[in-house]
């Protein structure tokens, strides 16, 4: 019989990474790359679904990816990611960006976008994660969110 993981909190996993924007990081228009920041956005994920599962993961889905603003070069960019739900071998993680000017410190919100992770076993097969706590309301309607995009998910891929 296989043991049910523990359940864990959505502040276990948290990551934030903070970073700045270098002239090889930026187009023409002296914006980060779209391209550039999706990247960031799917490592700092990554951690936070590592973290709560104690496993390799790998990404399974970006579900959406909204640019709000653009970073320019020398802002400093902070990512932040969070566990929104799991799921029997899935997690949804919450990723959000924000620029911050170092010369005025006005900060904005750049992007956001939802990621879904599988936790892998070491032949590469989904295997099963650590259930989510919601401990806060905001937590526990960011898991029933989340539920309902995973129900949506799974529907679009059967039909």
């Amino acid at each position: 019989m296989v043991e049910e993981p523990a359940a864990r909190r959505v502040a276990d996993s948290l990551t934030v990474h903070t970073t700045t924007v270098m002239p090889e990081d930026t187009n023409a228009y002296g914006n980060l790359f779209g391209g550039l920041l999706v990247a960031l956005i799917d490592k700092t994920a990554s951690i936070t679904a590592s973290r709560h599962a104690h496993l390799n993961v790998v990404t399974a889905s970006i579900d959406r990816v909204d640019f709000i603003a653009p970073v320019r070069l020398g802002d400093i960019l902070t990512l932040t990611a969070r566990l929104n739900y799991t799921g029997r071998t899935s997690m949804e993680i919450e990723a959000e960006a924000y620029s911050e000017s170092r010369i005025t410190g006005e900060r904005a919100h750049a992007c956001s976008a939802f990621l879904t992770f599988v936790g892998i076993d070491d032949a590469g097969h989904p295997t099963p994660v650590p259930p989510l706590e919601p401990v806060t309301d905001a937590e526990r309607a960011r898991f029933e969110q989340g539920h309902a995009r995973a129900v949506a998910r799974r529907a679009s891929r059967a039909g």
